[in-house]
Formats: C-alpha cells, sequence, structure tokens
C-alpha cells in the first residue's frame, strides 16, 4: 500500500506529522533519531531509519525542513528521494524555503512526472497541535487538490496564492510584516515610556486603536511584556524569512521600509545570546536604548 514520508519533525514538523498520521498511512523520517523514535510513539506513523531506502513505496512526500537547502539535500542529494519516486507522486514542501529554489525543484519534478506544490504555514507551535494553522499553496490548480487533503489535516485556512514558488513568497512576506510589526510597536512603547506612558498601558492604547496588530494583541501581552519570550519561534529563522523577503523586494526596486527593518534586526541580533526567541526584538531596542519595557528581565 502506499504511503506518505513525512520528512522534519521539528518543533514544528513533529506536531503535525502526528496529525498527519491519524489520517494517511505516514512514515516519517529526520535527521535525529530521537525525534523519529517519539512521533512514533505518540502516533500512528511508521519510523523511518534511512532516506536512501524510501521512494518506491511512497506516492506522497511532505517536507518540514528550515531552509532551501535542506529541501533540495532531501530531494537532489546522496540520500534524496526525488529520482526514486514513481511517476504520478507528489511532493510537497511546508517549510519556509527560497522561492527561486522552489521554482527549480517544480521544473526537476515536473520533468520526471512528478506534482510539486509548496504549502509553507503560519500559527506557530500551538496551532500545528490543534491543526488550525493558515496555509499558502504555490503550484498548479491540479497538484494543489491532489495536496489539499493532506493540508486539510493540520490547517484551518489553506490558500491556493499563485504558481510554483508563490506560497514561499508569501510566508516571507507574510513574516516581513509580522517581525516589522513587533519592531515599530517595540519603537512606539520605547518612546512612550520615555514619556512617562506605562508600556502596558501604551500597548493597551495601541489595541483599542488603529495601531493594533498580532504583535500588540499576542506578542506584546504574551511574551514581551512579562518577559517570558517564550512563543517557541527563533529569531535566526524570522531573520531568514526576513532576508528571503529582502532579496525579494530589491527586484521591485523601492522597499525603504524593509531594508530599513531587515538591516536593523540583522545588526541586532548580536546583541542577543544563543537562541534568541524572535519576540526578543524587544530586547534589541532595550539594549540599544537602555530603557527597559517588560517585567521580566533588565536591558
Amino acid at each position: 500500500m502506499s504511503a506518505t514520508l513525512f520528512v522534519g519533525l521539528g518543533r514544528m514538523g513533529a506536531p503535525m506529522a502526528r496529525r498527519h498520521a491519524a489520517a494517511f498511512p505516514t512514515r516519517v523520517y529526520d535527521v535525529f533519531p530521537d525525534a523519529v523514535s517519539a512521533v512514533a510513539a505518540a502516533s500512528e506513523a511508521e519510523p523511518v531509519a534511512d532516506l536512501a531506502r524510501e521512494g518506491e513505496a511512497i506516492d506522497v512526500v511532505i517536507l518540514m525542513l528550515p531552509t532551501s537547502r535542506h529541501v533540495e539535500d532531501a530531494l537532489r542529494g546522496p540520500d534524496g528521494v526525488l529520482q526514486r519516486l514513481r511517476p504520478g507522486s507528489l511532493v510537497i514542501d511546508m517549510g519556509s524555503s527560497e522561492p527561486s529554489s522552489t521554482r527549480a525543484l517544480a521544473a526537476d519534478a515536473a520533468a520526471l512526472g512528478i506534482d510539486y506544490v509548496d504549502a509553507p504555514v503560519s500559527g506557530g507551535i500551538a496551532k500545528a497541535e490543534t491543526g488550525e494553522l493558515t496555509i499558502m499553496v504555490g503550484g498548479e490548480q491540479a497538484p494543489v487538490e491532489r495536496a489539499r487533503p493532506h493540508l486539510e489535516t493540520v490547517g484551518a485556512s489553506i490558500v491556493h496564492v499563485g504558481p510554483a514558488g508563490a506560497g514561499h513568497a508569501a510566508k516571507a512576506l507574510n513574516n516581513l510584516v509580522s517581525a516589522a510589526n513587533i519592531a515599530v510597536a517595540t519603537e512606539a512603547v520605547i518612546v512612550a515610556k520615555h514619556y512617562g506612558i506605562e508600556p502596558s498601558t501604551m500597548v493597551e492604547v495601541l489595541n483599542a486603536s488603529t495601531g493594533m496588530s498580532q504583535a500588540t494583541q499576542v506578542k506584546f501581552p504574551q511574551h514581551i511584556l512579562p518577559g517570558s519570550y517564550a512563543s517557541r519561534f527563533a529569531y535566526d529563522l524570522m531573520l531568514k524569512d526576513m532576508g528571503i523577503a529582502r532579496r525579494m523586494a530589491d527586484e521591485v526596486g523601492f522597499s525603504p521600509v524593509t531594508a530599513a527593518a531587515f538591516e536593523t534586526l540583522a545588526d541586532g541580533r548580536a546583541s542577543l545570546g544563543d537562541d534568541p526567541d524572535h519576540t526578543e526584538i524587544a530586547r534589541v531596542y532595550e539594549r540599544a536604548t537602555g530603557i527597559t519595557i517588560d517585567e521580566g528581565h533588565a536591558a
């Protein structure tokens, strides 16, 4: 019987794989064997020890990997599965990849008679666990419809945004806006405190006014003001996505806000420690100004 191969069992991939395995026969693989064992023990998924042996009994491959390089290795590398898949198979890349790499991989897959869909997600670990992710899908209509039942195991909102690579473009641009919202809200809160307005009060004003955003509604009250910084989405992954968006925007020729946001947060990374959370954007501003806005840490 054919099955789905789910590759990438990190913070997002593990709950997604568990949910997928409840609906479809699923084999799971990760470069970390403990991650494979944990998902297999907590679900109906079948563990895979060697990616090089997978392919012929697989009709769908789902990838939840951190970068285009990891995706390219999984598909084209020495142990890559693309050449071993049968014509008529389907590849779904659900990580955050470079649109140009995605388009090239989609062309390679098409030459082999294999459908390719990029379907990155938004919503974080909490929504991965509940199956309520937003999914931005790129690809031709027929492959997208083939992918939809698989995407519905983890997503509540599935939007077909355009051709191959468009899903990854939309994801990078979404994360650019998300990070920039945290940054500009932090600037406002820092300046507000300088003028005698408490951070929580300024956030309350923003949330009752036109400055409201997901950053002020969720990130500030849950992670920044308490000083927990525990959204579980890494600063470095956020910066990676912003870099993709920056390169895309450079092709347009006029993107000053994108450039300023990326450069500010890229330069500010040096002020943070190992593996910071992306909500620690606020700490970049605290350390640059000496003004503390969270209740749990000093600048």
